[in-house]
């Protein structure tokens, strides 16, 4: 039987080459790979500030999904110590102070570590265009490139959810479905953990994601 010339398979599978064939470091080529079945990584990030270009990742917490459950004992929590220190408003907001961020990893060394630990295991996170684009700007000096791993957005899956979930004439009117993260846990009866810092952040939206996909019928 003759396959069927598909031009956009076609195409990933060329880009695909060519960013291994250009990647900075060669030992991470595994991101590129298959990942594993029903796996994957929530991670968020804790930063000096909300702006891409200028503020610099001091804290990263990540934790493996496999199918329905938070693999809780196979997770990664960093403190990265900033080049340019951090500033009151950001200590009020994840209570991480000069002297807590001082002993952290190298951002270099913290990101081969973050790599590492995703492999090439799809992303899940709250508002995660921020934590890939700040990940990015410290990766890319390395690997001439960002992050290849599929993303999957949280707020994205629950809109869709509410979503299908409303009458015709609900769906035409541009819905103003409410995205705020303690909004969507509080709607999926989820339990929020008061502890606000990178970790309890990325258990949260494992667990959002979980939920989501059991509403949505991809998992049992």
């Amino acid at each position: 039987m003759t396959s069927v010339f598909n031009p956009r398979r076609w195409w990933q599978a060329l880009k695909r080459e060519w960013l291994i064939y250009h990647l900075g470091l060669p030992e991470f080529r595994f991101m590129f790979e298959s990942p594993p079945p029903h796996e994957w990584v929530a991670l968020d990030c804790e930063t000096t500030g909300l702006n891409v270009g200028s503020d610099e990742i001091i804290s990263i917490g990540a934790v493996r999904i496999v199918g329905n459950r938070i693999m809780t004992s196979e997770r990664l929590e960093l403190l990265v110590r900033p080049e340019r220190g951090v500033s009151p408003e950001s200590v009020r907001i994840h209570r991480l102070r000069e002297q807590d961020v001082a002993q952290g990893l190298p951002i270099d060394e913290a990101m081969k570590q973050l790599m590492r630990f995703i492999g090439a295991r799809p992303l899940v996170g709250y508002y995660l265009e921020f934590d890939v684009a700040m990940l990015n700007r410290a990766i890319w000096p390395l690997l001439g490139q960002g992050l290849p791993q599929e993303k999957i957005e949280v707020s994205a899956l629950y809109y869709e959810h509410k979503f299908r979930h409303m009458l015709p004439y609900e769906q035409q009117t541009n819905p103003n479905i409410d995205l705020r993260f303690v909004t969507l846990m509080a709607d999926l009866d989820l339990p929020v953990r008061e502890a606000h810092d990178a970790l309890n952040d990325a258990v949260m939206a494992a667990l959002a994601f979980i939920k989501l996909r059991q509403l949505r019928g991809d998992a049992p």
